[in-house]
């Protein structure tokens, strides 16, 4: 990281590295999304992929990627993800706060139509019940996210925060999994408004949400999710079952690509 960054990472959580990839990649990646979406709808097999619709927007007059949601297990078998999963700049930051040896475990491309509705304040750590911590998050925009289009809000300095307890999303048409911290004063919050290719680097602590896409056009991202390779998933003991999303594949040992 540079001094900027390593700043604003132990102050805030966070940090934006602007222009970090072309609107080509990321338009590339967006078509090899909304190919992937088809192609489940036509009852290909995409697996190890698997599409997860948007409750508010099925509907048989959508075509398939205006009823997604997300797109999940991406960067193991499909070559456009995979290869950004592993990019070099990518996990050298990664790296310097996981160390040498690095597993990405999830990733998962998004789809936020018009309708949808937004994610509560929560961390990532609560979905991940690892040995240990933190993990990497790194959130590409994909498209533009305006405050129309239900972009991220982040609380800075909540990484500094343990794991709060939530309660389930109860709003009609919510997705599956959402829940929601209630414990805890978000009234410093801010949006992250970005551009096609900047990408979001956060802490897995991180106090964060979305709102409503109120107007516009979709609004798309694609994220990945790293931890320190050799973790253990605690999933199962604590859900009595194993995560569908989570898939660890190494990216780095020793401090070189896997």
């Amino acid at each position: 990281m540079h001094e900027e960054q390593r700043t604003s990472w132990e102050r805030d959580g966070y940090f934006i590295l602007r222009g970090f990839v072309s609107r080509t990649v990321c338009e590339e990646q967006r078509e090899h999304a909304v190919g992937l979406a088809r192609r489940d709808a036509a009852g290909e097999r995409i697996s190890p992929a698997y599409v997860l619709k948007e409750p508010r927007l099925e509907s048989p007059d959508r075509a398939p990627e205006d009823q997604v949601s997300k797109i999940f297990r991406l960067h193991r078998q499909e070559e456009v993800f995979r290869t950004f999963s592993r990019d070099p700049r990518l996990l050298a930051t990664v790296a310097h706060v996981l160390g040498p040896d690095v597993d990405c475990f999830l990733s998962q491309f998004i789809f936020k139509h018009r309708g949808s509705l937004g994610q509560p304040w929560h961390q990532d750590s609560w979905y991940f019940p690892f040995d240990r911590h933190p993990q990497i998050g790194a959130w590409l925009a994909i498209t533009e996210a305006t405050m129309e289009n239900g972009p991220l809000w982040v609380l800075p300095g909540s990484h500094a925060e343990p794991v709060h307890d939530v309660i389930p999303d109860r709003r009609e048409g919510a997705n599956l999994g959402y829940v929601e911290i209630v414990d805890h004063d978000m009234s410093g919050a801010v949006p992250v408004l970005m551009q096609p290719g900047d990408l979001l680097v956060f802490h897995s602590h991180l106090m964060h949400k979305s709102t409503d896409h109120e107007a516009g056009a979709v609004r798309a991202a694609m994220v990945f999710h790293y931890t320190e390779g050799g973790t253990i998933d605690h999933t199962k003991e604590k859900w009595g079952f194993d995560s569908p999303n989570n898939d660890f594949v190494p990216v780095l040992r020793a401090g070189r690509s896997a």
